[in-house]
């Protein structure tokens, strides 16, 4: 009989409390929940990453269409640069992921010109809003690239560019 008695005490030494259980399931969500704040910023980034090379792809396919139309761009004025694609031979236009969404835009293209799609623009402006940093990400013809903070934003007109 002592010995069925002692083997029962030995079984109930080597398993877990329900505190214990608590405490460590406690443990993992919080560690869960810490890893998923900064996987959020990590995705932010990564999307603004991708917007940033979007707009250089547009910018690349416009030098590209210059230097087919004896340096003149398109002249549209605060268009979504989706709608130029078919001028500028593109297939696929990459368009912004959260484009619709509250508080983003698309890919947004400006330049002068008479307007209305004609070859008579000598500058252009590209610009996306990003999503990690209040700014926006802005591509010149003249080379310049750089954000532009949101506060005081005005978009761009006439291709003129607030870099």
């Amino acid at each position: 009989m002592r010995k069925g008695f002692t083997f029962i005490s030995r079984a109930r030494e080597r398993g877990f409390t329900l505190i214990e259980i608590l405490v460590v399931i406690s443990l993992i969500g919080v560690l869960a929940g810490l890893v998923l704040v900064s996987f959020t910023g990590s995705q932010k980034q990564a999307r603004d990453a991708g917007r940033k090379s979007d707009l250089k792809q547009y910018q690349n396919s416009l030098e590209v269409f210059a230097n087919q139309q004896g340096g003149l761009y398109p002249s549209y004025d605060g268009v979504a640069a989706s709608s130029i694609c078919s001028d500028l031979g593109i297939g696929a236009c990459p368009q912004d992921v959260r484009a619709g969404e509250a508080g983003f835009i698309d890919y947004t293209f400006s330049a002068n010109g008479s307007g209305a799609g004609t070859v008579d623009a000598t500058r252009y402006v590209l610009w996306a809003k990003l999503e990690n940093a209040a700014d926006y990400w802005v591509l010149c013809s003249d080379g310049r690239t750089g954000a532009v903070p949101e506060i005081g934003w005005a978009d761009p007109t006439e291709g003129v560019c607030p870099l």
